[in-house]
């Protein structure tokens, strides 16, 4: 089964992946820009957009955790990598490119362990680093294995055009495992006039052709030194070949029968221009395809690395998968798949993603999130944030504010919905209480915040059972009508062993269900056989 990890990447490397098991590696890890991206969430018509959560802190910091990552490389296997990232320290100090530069290190290590000899890795990466992260991937996967520096436009120019040129590309580095890597040759179409242009001579057949040269770029090869209609060179093709084309009309000797043979090469022969290292024909996401999230790339930047360098059936790995559009193209292209993030958001955005655009036909795992109330007590402990964005998906509400704690007003939570016959959206706000001690108070609060922000509904999410005076006050809430004429409590109270079992579930009308996340367009395909690799 294709599987959505939740956790450090690192250690969802080392536990659960085995040596030589993935065929494509795609990562787009956060690139040392200093900056927090926030995710805006939909908001319906006339409703603020208030659902604002820190999707990640694009920063990273020389502390304890860089020190023991630094020392796990230098004690690795890889000496040339370690010594790359002792000069590398040596250069830029304990700061914080170099500990990015360590995490990233140490990650790259566990990618080539996992990675086929067959397979290659493409990371995704901007300006800030890229020069660092290639001497890093030099160290890690061998300079000889280097095959490409792709730049994608991903924007218009903009910007300090009043101080130097305006930045407006990434840059994707592919390395393979070996010299041996699977590669499948992409083609663009060609453009009509500059086609025209090219192959300018037309046959009686009014086929379109260009007579292309037929000798060899290496003049020391003897073997395909040969004379051919009275010239003697250096061929590209053994004679055998050329008899062969020559045979079928394809050789043409121009100037009276006096000149160098040529080809004859015909246009609707042709699959299209091989596609070079610059990619300026994949415009960044918009429309309907983007999800609101702040680093999303296209889906067709994704298609073509993974028709480029895997086959049907193998599989793809995104250890930095954020909102998924690798694992949304592996899916798409029928190749199996391995997603990795650590957040919680992450991860039920992509459950989100997947099931909207291939319904029941896309089938994984989900692995690392809670499973049973002690494994949500636990995550509780460990990150109170990430319980509450878990918590919250729950529901499919939207989380809140996330680690801007303070500003939240008692609100973990929002979620909408549309009645019938009742114009505009209706709000329902969600609190969550991951604690032991559950308090009177905690239920009369979140009835204050349902009646102060014009709610109509208002779920408290527990992981203790609420008390029999919880239930009283909650019900003293009274409920809120349909225009149906059914009924749902103002105040709900569900626990997570509750939501979990299924025996629980937010009650309120559901006449219109893409009101909280942007929906991904369906696709067509997806249908994929069995995962045999993960342990």
């Amino acid at each position: 089964m294709n599987q959505l990890f939740y956790g450090d990447n690192l250690h969802v490397l080392r536990e659960h992946l085995a040596d030589e098991s993935v065929d494509l590696i795609y990562l787009d890890p956060p690139f040392n820009s200093k900056r927090d991206y926030n995710l805006l969430f939909r908001s319906p018509k006339g409703h603020q957009s208030e659902a604002q959560i820190e999707a990640f802190k694009d920063s990273w910091h020389w502390g304890e955790q860089a020190e023991r990552e630094f020392d796990e490389v230098l004690g690795g296997k890889n000496t040339d990598l370690a010594e790359m990232m002792r000069a590398l320290r040596l250069f830029l100090g304990e700061n914080d490119m170099m500990a990015y530069l360590t995490m990233m290190a140490n990650r790259l290590l566990e990618l080539h362990r996992v990675l086929k000899p067959t397979g290659s890795l493409y990371l995704h990466c901007d300006p800030t680093a890229s020069h660092y992260l290639k001497i890093v991937l030099d160290g890690a996967f061998g300079k000889e294995n280097f095959r490409n520096e792709i730049s994608w436009r991903r924007s218009h120019p903009k910007g300090l055009a009043f101080t130097r040129f305006a930045s407006n590309h990434d840059v994707i580095f592919a390395y393979g495992k070996s010299g041996w890597t699977t590669w499948n040759s992409i083609y663009s179409k060609h453009d009509p006039d500059r086609a025209a242009e090219q192959y300018s001579l037309v046959d009686e057949a009014g086929r379109r052709y260009q007579l292309t040269s037929l000798l060899n770029p290496n003049p020391d090869r003897p073997n395909l030194t040969y004379e051919f209609k009275g010239v003697t060179k250096v061929w590209r093709w053994t004679k055998d070949r050329m008899l062969e084309a020559d045979a079928k009309g394809q050789i043409v000797v121009p100037k009276g029968g006096k000149g160098i043979p040529r080809f004859k090469r015909y246009l609707d022969e042709q699959e299209g221009i091989p596609v070079g290292d610059f990619w300026d024909d994949i415009e960044i996401v918009s429309g309907a395809e983007s999800l609101g999230y702040p680093t999303q790339k296209p889906l067709a930047l994704l298609e073509r690395i993974v028709s480029a360098s895997s086959n049907p059936h193998d599989v793809v790995l995104d250890p930095f998968c954020g909102c998924g559009t690798a694992v949304h193209a592996a899916q798409k292209l029928n190749r199996k798949w391995i997603g990795i993030d650590i957040t919680h958001l992450a991860i039920s955005l992509i459950e989100k993603r997947l099931k909207d655009a291939f319904g029941a036909k896309c089938k994984f795992e989900v692995r690392g999130t809670p499973r049973d109330p002690d494994a949500a007590r636990d995550l509780a402990t460990r990150d109170k944030y990430q319980f509450q964005w878990w918590a919250v998906s729950l529901v499919e509400a939207q989380p809140f504010q996330g680690r801007k704690k303070g500003a939240d007003g008692g609100i973990d939570g929002v979620k909408y919905f549309h009645d019938v016959d009742k114009a505009g959206a209706r709000k329902i706000v969600v609190s969550v209480k991951g604690g032991e001690n559950l308090k009177a108070d905690d239920v009369r609060s979140i009835m204050a915040v349902r009646e102060r922000e014009s709610a109509e509904i208002a779920l408290f999410i527990s992981l203790k059972e609420p008390t029999d005076k919880m239930r009283a006050d909650a019900a003293s809430a009274g409920y809120y009508e349909s225009a149906t004429g059914k009924k749902f409590p103002r105040v709900q109270l569900l626990t997570i062993e509750g939501l979990l079992s299924s025996t629980q579930r937010a009650e309120h009308p559901d006449h219109q269900p893409d009101l909280n996340f942007k929906k991904a367009r369906q696709e067509a395909h997806g249908q994929q056989s069995s995962l045999p690799l993960a342990s």
